[in-house]
């Protein structure tokens, strides 16, 4: 196994287990504790996880960009909650914007019921998703290739976008906050988001629970920008409120 294979295992087993220990490392994959401390320092220095006395810790900031790879095994379930409502959103033949968040993945595999759609995205993992659906027209945005993200951004992708307009937007982001709105952990992503949709009649906000009361680096845009949230479980009182006085329709599963 090569170091970088080894190094992703290992980020994959924090994400889901939270910590790693280094013996247990050592024995499961049969090198050295000094090996595993390499790792750990390298995962430390790229801003990955916090080196904790024996082992390591996720770095849970979201102004830190995890491999696209560890973010769609990230909070599965809600995910594929979150998902299943989309769906319900979207008829046949409707024309519209998929981000490159990781559950921008499962939205794309849920919506292969529907006949016909245009899909315009700048995820390569959703191009490849959907590659294969023969009756759907799938648009690539083209842009700059970022690295990690499987995602293309940047002033090319935004012209390309500007160019279009499609009945609903579906995005994600990376902090949800009160008085800040939607922001994302880089200046590239956000701005393409940000004029997803302005190019959309329905802006839908497709995020987790987990996002809610953080505050990411690049401003995405205001509560104004969007016009429906979806989420996996039901917001505290304050979230609803707020979306009621910002007329926004939030819709999260029933319990």
């Amino acid at each position: 196994m090569l170091a970088i294979e080894r190094r992703n295992e290992i980020l994959e087993k924090i994400q889901t287990d939270g910590r790693v220990v280094v013996s247990e490392l050592s024995q499961q994959y049969q090198v050295s504790e000094e090996t595993i401390r390499r790792d750990l320092e390298k995962l430390d220095n790229e801003g990955l996880v916090t080196k904790s006395y024996g082992g390591a810790v996720l770095n849970e900031s979201v102004n830190v960009d995890l491999p696209f790879n560890v973010r769609k095994n990230t909070n599965v379930v809600g995910k594929q909650k979150i998902a299943t409502l989309i769906k319900e959103l979207v008829c046949d033949e409707e024309r519209l914007i998929l981000d490159a968040s990781t559950t921008a993945i499962f939205i794309a595999k849920e919506l292969k019921e529907r006949q016909r759609l245009s899909i315009i995205t700048n995820s390569i993992e959703v191009l490849m998703e959907l590659f294969d659906v023969e009756d759907w027209r799938v648009i690539s945005t083209g842009g700059l290739a970022k690295a990690g993200s499987f995602a293309l951004v940047g002033p090319q992708t935004d012209k390309m976008l500007r160019s279009y307009h499609v009945d609903k937007a579906i995005i994600s982001c990376k902090g949800l906050d009160l008085d800040e709105g939607l922001s994302d952990s880089d200046d590239l992503h956000a701005h393409s988001k940000k004029v997803m949709l302005d190019v959309a009649v329905e802006k839908i906000l497709a995020v987790d629970s987990t996002k809610f009361g953080k505050r990411a680096f690049a401003q995405i845009g205001d509560f104004g920008d969007i016009t429906k949230i979806v989420t996996d479980k039901r917001p505290d009182d304050e979230w609803l409120k707020l979306f009621d006085d910002k007329k926004i329709e939030c819709i999260y599963p029933e319990e």
